[in-house]
């Protein structure tokens, strides 16, 4: 393998449930569901805006419109690099892999993650709401492997939702699951795999 592609939330960034609201984490409970909400896909997609959302977030949880901008700030400010995950990157990057990532996110989200330092080992990168195709669609993948020539036989894609990884191996790159329950198991796999 020469090129490593990561999924962002939940693999590369996390919010840390010790740190947050029982009513916090109840209010994104549908981002941890096995299907995600419409609206999240197309606010992912870049079709949904922000204040659409917002709208439909307080649909959801019956709420006022004060604790969706407030909760959904403090989704974004929450998010934290997952540190084994940031020093597997580093090793990797040392290592002389290419490293990229390949996300759905929004455009909130993803200008916030942007600015965290790991964000700077990333050769490249494929987002959602930036290319108007979201995980599994086949598309999203084959603009990652057109946009930096990459093969898909020398390429690996790591994501904690099942159904991306098998997207991924449709179209012929390696896909491996990262079990968000057992991150030290997994890391410990991924570098196994890699020899690093």
């Amino acid at each position: 393998m020469k090129n490593i592609v990561f999924d962002l939330g939940g693999v590369v960034f996390m919010r840390d449930p010790k740190k947050c609201t029982e009513d916090f984490l109840n209010f994104f409970s549908f981002v941890r569901a096995e299907q995600m909400p419409w609206f999240w896909n197309e606010y992912d997609r870049g079709t949904r805006s922000l204040e659409e959302v917002k709208g439909d977030l307080c649909e959801l949880n019956n709420c006022d419109r004060k604790k969706v901008d407030e909760y959904l700030q403090l989704a974004i400010d929450k998010q934290e690099v997952i540190a084994p995950t940031e020093e597997l990157i580093h090793d990797l990057k040392a290592a002389g892999y290419r490293l990229y990532v390949l996300s759905n996110m929004s455009k909130e989200f993803i200008a916030f993650l942007r600015k965290v330092p790991v964000y700077r080992y990333f050769d490249g990168e494929v987002v959602s709401c930036e290319e108007g195709v979201c995980k599994p669609e086949a598309e999203i993948y084959r603009i990652l492997l057109s946009r930096y020539e990459l093969n898909p036989k020398e390429t690996i894609f790591i994501d904690d939702r099942k159904e991306n990884v098998e997207a991924a191996e449709q179209v012929g790159i390696t896909g491996f699951h990262f079990n968000r329950k057992d991150i030290a198991g997994t890391i410990s796999e991924l570098r196994s795999k890699f020899k690093i």
